[in-house]
């Protein structure tokens, strides 16, 4: 079998197209764009309200492992497979972010020969959407202490303060700090504590605005704390009039990035939340955007079914007005063995009774999507190692289900390897059978949302609260945060809240320690378990292995 290079030596080697090429097979000119370079730019919002023309399938996946699965690559190579079929196709992704790339993962812009390019920009600093963020966030940070430092006219409470600072980077030394020190001109003596930027309340805002009017207005709903007294009265960053000059920050970045695939097709990456700790989508604003270009927009959410898919439709779909009719559960067979069991130094060799085991995993994200009113196809990511056994044995559990199969091969051979899944989408599509809808009515109480989730999405038997939790879910239904959306916050490797315990467990309870308020978002969080918004880097970090070199070129981005 033939090596493929690394990722990074791919994208080095792949000659781009001008963005404006790759714009026109939208049908945007020049005049469109705002370039960033030769190979990025900025579309205006406008594009976005135009009238929808294309179709929407979801990209989504079994829970993660360390052996991989491959979401991300098959959502670019799927499209890039629509594009070899002459379909006029929009890919709709994330923004990777640093945390990830210099901690675990490394690059995430795809891997092999589907990728989203230029994959160093893309990794990096981009077209600056985070910074604007993080700057944005800051802003606020600023004005609250020094509303404190001022006489804090608004009264807040320093023990009440629920807006927390935020920095792109897994620092674990941040979660929880001690700020103000040195004396009276340092500002108010409080704790403080820290969010990754995908987990920041503003880049959810960026995610799910609809327009510069609308963003403003949901930045200055942000609740950043509460008054000191019996009353509780929730404060805001309109209180604290900082909403206009966030906006102005945000100017530039709530506009979709286009950039193109390995394969010179069109690809909006634009906003960046994780699934474990937020909603875990891309913008409302580049999905449509692709919506209103393109006649197939494929697009992914975080991590699996139980998680980032589960909120694309109950939080996105519902607050942008969006109908996707078409699903790909990507698998992997090394996956599905890891959680039957096997060690992952074993994955290589055949291991029918793991796969056997692990299957009920698969079955289970296949039932959520079902539920949702959309048809599924199952997406095996092949590897070299996988035996015809295996193989036939994922596709026996995939018909058993009721859906569609096909192997995915487009880590190897790009947009080639993914023209029979193609097929399948594209045969679900022209049956027209998906009846799209969200699970629970928005209006229900806290709890009965979560509950719906946990029982439903999870497969679990109940939900225990904190008494911490408790008294949050009375005080955001007090101050009309009842008749939201639920985001849950959960680890990412299990259906349960308990990192561990892989495959389908039965006979478990969801513990809700935490519930808070993302009032510009529009939802609330309610974190499960031991999930953390703050995430370490591991033992040996991905930096340690970049480097540039004399001349400029990068090694090691994955």
């Amino acid at each position: 079998m033939t090596a493929i290079p690394t990722d990074i030596e791919i994208a080095q080697g792949a000659t781009l197209r001008p963005i404006v090429d790759v714009a026109a097979e939208l049908d945007l000119t020049p005049d469109d764009l705002d370039l960033y370079g030769k190979y990025k730019a900025k579309i205006p919002l406008a594009i976005a309200e135009r009238p929808a023309r294309g179709r929407l399938v979801i990209v989504t996946a079994i829970n993660p492992t360390a052996a991989g699965e491959g979401k991300t690559t098959t959502s670019v190579g799927l499209a890039q497979a629509f594009r070899r079929l002459g379909k006029r196709t929009a890919l709709c992704i994330r923004e990777p972010s640093l945390g990830p790339v210099f901690g675990v993962k490394g690059g995430a812009a795809g891997g092999g020969y589907a990728q989203v390019l230029p994959m160093e920009d893309i990794n990096l600093h981009f077209t600056g959407d985070f910074h604007a963020i993080s700057s944005a966030h800051a802003l606020l940070s600023a004005m609250l202490d020094n509303h404190l430092q001022q006489g804090n006219a608004l009264n807040i409470d320093p023990r009440r303060i629920t807006w927390p600072r935020t920095i792109d980077m897994n620092d674990r030394a941040l979660r929880r700090a001690v700020i103000g020190l040195g004396g009276p001109a340092e500002g108010i003596v409080r704790e403080e504590r820290w969010v990754i930027i995908p987990a920041s309340e503003i880049m959810a805002i960026v995610a799910l605005s609809t327009s510069f009017a609308d963003l403003e207005a949901r930045l200055a709903r942000i609740i950043v704390a509460s008054t000191a007294g019996a009353d509780r009265k929730p404060v805001r960053a309109g209180d604290l009039k900082a909403s206009g000059a966030m906006a102005m920050l945000l100017k530039d970045a709530i506009r979709p990035n286009l950039v193109q695939t390995l394969e010179g097709g069109p690809a909006f990456v634009h906003a960046g939340p994780f699934g474990n700790i937020a909603h875990g989508c891309n913008s409302i604003l580049a999905t449509r955007a692709g919506l209103a270009l393109g006649d197939i927009v494929v697009t992914e959410a975080g991590f699996g079914s139980d998680l980032g898919a589960e909120k694309f439709f109950d939080i996105k779909c519902r607050m942008g007005g969006l109908n996707p009719e078409a699903a790909v559960l990507v698998a992997t067979i090394r996956a599905l063995k890891m959680n039957g069991g096997a060690d992952k130094k074993d994955l290589a060799r055949e291991d029918l009774g793991a796969l056997e085991r692990g299957l009920p995993n698969l079955e289970h994200h296949i039932a959520n999507v079902q539920q949702f009113g959309l048809p599924v196809v199952v997406a095996v990511n092949r590897f070299g190692t996988d035996s015809d056994a295996e193989l036939a044995l994922v596709t026996e559990c995939a018909r058993r289900a009721g859906v569609r199969v096909a192997l995915n091969e487009v880590f190897a051979k790009g947009g080639e390897g993914g023209i029979a899944l193609a097929h399948e989408v594209l045969a679900m599509l022209e049956e027209g059978k998906a009846r799209f809808a969200p699970i629970y009515d928005a209006s229900r109480p806290i709890r009965e949302k979560i509950e719906t989730v946990a029982r439903r999405v999870y497969g679990a038997e109940g939900v225990d609260y904190s008494a911490k939790a408790e008294r949050s879910i009375d005080y955001l239904q007090s101050i009309g945060m009842g008749e939201t959306p639920i985001c849950m916050a959960k680890t990412q490797y299990s259906l349960t809240d308990d990192a561990t315990k892989l495959g389908r467990p039965t006979g478990f309870r969801i513990t809700v320690n935490e519930v808070y308020p993302a009032a510009g978002a529009g939802f609330v969080v309610a974190q499960c378990g031991d999930i953390m918004t703050m995430p370490g880097l591991p033992k040996a970090p991905a930096a340690e292995r970049m480097a540039v070199g004399p001349d400029g070129a990068i090694a090691g981005l994955f």
